[in-house]
């Protein structure tokens, strides 16, 4: 069994839900982390989430919810996970 890292996040509501990080890739000097979430209910969804610092210097990671952003990052991720890093390199 590989050893999985997991982390927990906390929604506007307080609510907890445990991801597993199955990727953190590097673009334009920023850190996205593909999550999937450990919920039986959402197995099959991955979520990406960019690291950011908040107000009081904490690090924290954020959704990416910017179209543009989110379609980069899903292109490079999809780059990693076939093999082809090539692609990644150029758009940089």
């Amino acid at each position: 069994m590989d050893d999985m890292e997991i982390i927990s996040l906390y929604d506007e509501n307080g609510e907890e839900t445990e991801f597993e990080v199955i990727g953190v890739i590097n673009l334009e000097e920023k850190d996205y982390y593909i999550l999937r979430p450990l919920d039986e209910e959402n197995e099959d969804q991955a979520y990406i989430f960019r690291a950011d610092t908040d107000e009081n210097g904490e690090d924290v990671l954020v959704e990416v919810e910017d179209d543009d952003e989110f379609d980069t990052v899903c292109a490079a991720w999809e780059a990693i996970c076939e093999g082809d890093i090539d692609e990644i390199d150029d758009k940089e």
